[in-house]
């Protein structure tokens, strides 16, 4: 059978557009514009007043519980403060309920952003990291990506978010990963499912250890990237 020689230059076109299309570059760009409109949608939607107007009445139980857990897994992945969330879950449905669906809701939205980060993203963005801050936090997350990842989410001094895109860019590997956030972030999202639980009388012993535990790990996330960033500074570039 002879080839037709018309359906040889639209074929040579049809992969070259592929290839472009699947170009990590292509792919960057269509994480940048899968964010951009995750965070329209947020911004027009304010899944944030929960807070202050409660959950829909018609939704109750378990299956509230569960959507929940899911918003809360999107709306991280398009940058909605956790604390906010994590308020609203205890305001919403009580400290264990709440705790439920905030860790389900943590652990979904980081493999969101890991997920997205990793098939859209981490070609394009693994060769620019240059630089002595970029390289380390590269090879720390690479090489020992479960426990710094559980580093992390115990002393919360990095956002949610950053963490996410960062260890996707790395060679960190999913399950680690994943691990490492839900276990990682079970104290810090408990002390503020309890605040919100609690919110209606703040000068009860509960609410104040609560917010006493988040004070105590906020300073300690300072402490601790203060103490990397001095070990870092004294290490010579070629390391």
């Amino acid at each position: 059978m002879l080839d037709d020689p018309v359906a040889r230059p639209s074929a040579g076109l049809a992969v070259r557009c592929t290839r472009a299309l699947l170009s990590p570059w292509s792919r960057l760009a269509l994480l940048v514009l899968v964010l951009a409109a995750a965070v329209t949608t947020v911004l027009l939607f304010q899944p944030q007043r929960l807070l202050a107007t409660g959950w829909p009445p018609q939704l109750s139980g378990g299956a509230a519980v569960v959507l929940f857990g899911v918003a809360y897994g999107l709306c991280t992945a398009a940058f909605v403060p956790r604390p906010l969330l994590n308020l609203a879950a205890g305001a919403l449905f009580g400290s264990s309920a709440g705790l439920a669906s905030a860790l389900a809701g943590t652990v979904l939205g980081a493999g969101i952003s890991f997920g997205l980060g990793r098939v859209l993203g981490q070609d394009a963005l693994r060769p620019l990291l240059r630089g002595r801050w970029l390289t380390a936090a590269d090879g720390q997350l690479s090489r020992h990506g479960f426990r710094s990842m559980l580093a992390i989410r115990l002393f919360p001094g990095v956002p949610f978010a950053a963490a996410n895109y960062c260890a996707a860019v790395s060679r960190m590997g999913w399950l680690p990963f994943l691990l490492a956030t839900g276990l990682g972030s079970i104290p810090n999202t408990a002390a503020y499912v309890v605040a919100g639980s609690r919110a209606a009388s703040p000068s009860s012993p509960v609410f104040l250890i609560a917010m006493g535990f988040i004070a105590v790990t906020g300073v300690g996330a300072a402490v601790l990237a203060w103490f990397k960033r001095h070990r870092l500074a004294g290490k010579p570039t070629g390391d």
